[in-house]
């Protein structure tokens, strides 16, 4: 009988485990469908609402933190939509809609009406591109006397002016043209290829896909020059993409990506650059040959290759909060209670926290940025390191808001970095948006046939970002680099895109 009762106890307690589990996996499960629903269906902005500490999880950690509350007072005034002027330096044709002779005569007393005024309007019309041959002739000189008394003659021809393309028929604005309307606007070739059809131009894709080719070659010296200024910053930001290229033998290729600066020109004295990598791998040894010897703060997100550099890595909190909306997503809907969805918009509440204090901030110099990080933004980083402490040991590490506590405690000595140099972003959002009209384009292109085209891609990426980043319009800056460049490759440091005196954006 003891013994009976003893088995049943030891296939109770089993049946209690697998039931553990089976709730586990169950949890686990459902997170995974409602985070596939959110990535399919939902918005992909990450804002989180500014609501205070309003969530019951805050009260359970107030033996952890005292959190001062505050007042704010929202106030606001509407403004009324209003269209923007249009560009004064557009060319502008008058056209005059004026009444009739009779209807200039008073229908009261017969009088002649004067004018008191006129009243103008604005409309925006397009003029379809034009394109047009510019035919080079080049007069031959020769000696008469000579050819009469049968001496060699020598004809004199003025040499042709340099070409992107030596032969080709393309001028620079040409390349310039399709290299935007490629690598700016995603615009595939095989599309190119058909708007000149309707200009009655066969111009095929292969021959603007080698053309390409070669202005990527002219623009090497030039890229080169922005990378060897690139390594001398205190600060580059990296990120990574996939790309297929169908002539390597591997599935994924991949796209490096390497800034400095800002988006947003002239907002910091570190020269904006913006350069892109082609590898045929993912392997850390790409960022270690393209960094070298750099031994500044390289800012990336929790990828391991990076660990591999000299650099010294700085975190990114965009990704340590974005794991905390994975999982305030994931519980959305469950028993807020048993998953503990208070303790990510906790998370997410406190993250704002320092990017408010970012946001006051910006603009500023370095050493200021520095003083305001040390005595506002290091307190709020000490408590949320406390918290998470606390935290991890309190939810399941499998779990998403488990994955989301690890992911801030492996990577908490990058990303408390920031705190220590004014030089250092809060996050590397700068190269994800760096990145992104990459991203836009491959979903219109899809692949790079070859190497030598996936290389081509990267270089003039890297020309027309860094262009952008530095307020010029690319179309210019590409057309005036490519004249140049075909003149005398070597002499790059007049075209380095702060030095260039083209319009701005």
């Amino acid at each position: 009988m003891i013994d009976e009762l003893t088995k049943l106890r030891k296939l109770l307690a089993e049946q209690a485990e697998l039931l553990v589990e089976k709730d586990a996996r169950i949890a686990y499960l459902e997170e995974q469908f409602r985070l596939a629903q959110q990535k399919q269906f939902g918005a992909s902005a990450e804002g989180h609402p500014g609501q205070g500490e309003l969530f019951n999880e805050a009260e359970s950690e107030a033996d952890l933190v005292e959190e001062e509350s505050e007042t704010q007072a929202i106030s606001y005034t509407r403004k009324t939509p209003k269209r923007q002027s249009l560009p004064k330096d557009l060319p502008r044709e008058t056209v005059v809609h004026d009444i009739s002779e009779q209807d200039k005569v008073c229908d009261c007393c017969g009088g002649e009406l004067h004018q008191m005024g006129e009243a103008r309007s604005e409309k925006l019309e397009f003029v379809p591109a034009q394109v047009k041959v510019v035919e080079h002739v080049r007069p031959k000189y020769s000696c008469r006397t000579c050819e009469q008394q049968g001496v060699e003659v020598k004809v004199n021809i003025a040499p042709l002016p340099a070409s992107p393309i030596p032969k080709g028929i393309a001028t620079a604005s040409l390349l310039s043209q399709i290299i935007t309307s490629k690598y700016q606007y995603g615009l595939p070739l095989y599309r190119q290829e058909s708007l000149f059809k309707q200009y009655g131009i066969e111009l095929s894709r292969r021959t603007m896909a080698d053309w390409m080719i070669t202005c990527s070659a002219l623009f090497k010296p030039l890229v080169e020059r922005l990378k060897a200024i690139q390594l001398k910053q205190p600060v580059i930001q990296a990120d990574e993409t996939t790309l297929k290229v169908i002539s390597e033998d591997k599935s994924t290729c991949y796209m490096w990506l390497y800034c400095t600066g800002s988006d947003s020109p002239n907002e910091n004295p570190i020269p904006n650059i913006v350069l892109y990598d082609y590898q045929n791998n993912r392997s850390g040894r790409c960022a270690v040959e393209y960094l070298g010897d750099y031994s500044g703060y390289l800012q990336v997100y929790g990828y391991q290759g990076y660990e591999k550099t000299k650099a010294t890595l700085a975190g990114c909190w965009a990704h340590a909060r974005r794991k905390f909306k994975e999982a305030e997503v994931a519980h959305r809907g469950a028993d807020r209670g048993k998953c503990k969805t208070g303790k990510a918009n906790w998370a997410l509440n406190h993250i704002q926290k320092l990017y408010r204090i970012e946001t006051r901030i910006k603009g500023q110099s370095p050493e200021q940025k520095y003083q305001v990080r040390q005595t506002e933004s290091l307190p709020l980083l000490n408590q949320y390191k406390a918290w998470l402490d606390k935290s991890v040991l309190q939810v399941p590490p499998k779990t998403a808001l488990g994955k989301a506590l690890g992911y801030s405690l492996n990577q908490w000595h990058k990303l408390v970095r920031y705190a220590d140099d004014g030089n250092l972003a809060i996050d590397n959002n700068r190269s994800e948006r760096a990145i992104k009209p990459f991203v836009i384009g491959r979903k219109n292109w899809l692949f790079s046939n070859a190497k030598s085209g996936a290389n081509a891609s990267a270089m003039l990426y890297s020309i027309i970002e860094t262009a952008k980043a530095n307020g010029l319009t690319s179309f210019d800056y590409i057309m005036h680099c490519l004249e140049h460049l075909a003149a005398s490759p070597d002499n790059v440091e007049g075209l380095l895109p702060w030095n260039v005196k083209l319009g701005k954006v």
